[in-house]
């Protein structure tokens, strides 16, 4: 059997591009020519390496899953519960201002510029946010069942407050917000947290 031509470029570098396209553009935002002028290659190499764009940004959320929020396991390590919470917002401001990739959430802006023609990227938007928010509630309500939040606090509540917190920086951000503002603003956030009686 002959063998197909070896690639002529990094499928890894690839999809760093991708996901930085997609990070600056939204899903329905990049065109195609976008996507495969940032990666450097064609759209016959693109499609043979990666599938259609849906697939290419399906594979470019795990790849931001996987790297850029790092600090959402961190922060369900932390040993208190407000402890959980600083992490979690401190380690978002961190990573939306990060001035080595594009501004903002690429889950966020995925949700809102995603439209019904791309069932499946809306899908995995959506299990990204739910899976994450179900580790927040059961982390939250771990640490209530042990005692570290009053027992009159609701895990679920705390995590739309926390997730919500996350979303609007992420908005702000994109509008200009700096750094220091959003660490101002995490830091107010934590005056409302609730802690043990």
């Amino acid at each position: 059997m002959a063998m197909g031509r070896p690639r002529a470029f990094c499928a890894d570098t690839a999809l760093n591009r991708a996901l930085e396209v997609f990070w600056r553009k939204g899903y329905e935002g990049a065109s195609m020519n976008d996507l495969t002028e940032a990666m450097g290659i064609n759209k016959p190499s693109l499609y043979a390496a990666f599938g259609n764009k849906e697939e290419l940004f399906r594979k470019a959320l795990d790849r931001y899953t996987q790297e850029k929020i790092a600090y959402f396991s961190d922060a369900e390590q932390a040993d208190t519960a407000y402890g959980v919470a600083e992490r979690l917002l401190f380690g978002a401001v961190d990573m939306l201002t990060d001035p080595n990739h594009p501004v903002g959430c690429l889950v966020t802006k995925g949700a809102m510029t995603c439209g019904d023609e791309a069932p499946s990227v809306k899908e995995k938007i959506s299990h990204i946010k739910t899976d994450y928010e179900n580790r927040m509630h059961s982390r939250l309500e771990r640490a209530r069942t042990e005692g570290d939040l009053p027992a009159d606090a609701d895990p679920v509540l705390l995590t739309q407050f926390l997730t919500t917190l996350i979303q609007g920086m992420s908005h702000q951000v994109v509008h200009g917000a700096t750094r220091d503002q959003l660490r101002q603003v995490a830091a107010t956030a934590l005056l409302a947290w609730p802690t043990r009686r």
